[in-house]
């Protein structure tokens, strides 16, 4: 395990629009509002569609991570997660997974990592920015080439 005190910075409420592009509006808003790195502690939302990751396939590797998309479509969201700052491309990592519930089909809901979504009527999201210490992702080969991240100049 991995750990760091974390001192925080700025705390911030968002609502997003309808229509709008959900990752496309949080990069957006971290890039005006200089946001590096933080933690969403939760964010309710309505969503158009969401693409998640999940399959259907048999996998042949179960220990391994899953990279394929299963698409949902009207969806209510709970979600959470965490922003890391990526210097080689001066954007934002965020890593973000949601429980979402199909509106039409009894609320059958599906827990995953969110991978895109549009925004349906609302998102409402509390954003709490990390002032330090610098948080990053570090590719981890030996371990299915996950991004994980680390603290500082940890590596």
């Amino acid at each position: 395990m991995r750990s760091h005190e974390l001192t925080q910075g700025r705390t911030f409420g968002l609502v997003f629009d309808h229509g709008e592009d959900f990752f496309s509006s949080l990069s957006e808003f971290c890039r005006d509002n200089d946001v590096r790195q933080g933690y969403i502690p939760v964010f309710i939302a309505g969503f158009a569609h969401v693409d998640i990751v999940g399959t259907c396939e048999k996998l042949t590797d179960p220990a391994a991570p899953v990279w394929s998309k299963v698409q949902l479509n009207n969806v209510e969201a709970l979600g959470g997660g965490t922003i890391a700052y990526d210097e080689t491309t001066d954007t934002i990592s965020p890593h973000i997974h949601v429980s979402v519930g199909l509106k039409e089909h009894s609320a059958t809901g599906h827990t995953s990592h969110l991978l895109g979504a549009q925004v349906q009527f609302l998102t409402e999201m509390v954003l709490i920015e990390v002032a330090s210490p610098q948080m990053h992702r570090i590719r981890k080969p030996d371990l299915y080439d996950v991004p994980l991240l680390r603290f500082g100049s940890d590596g």
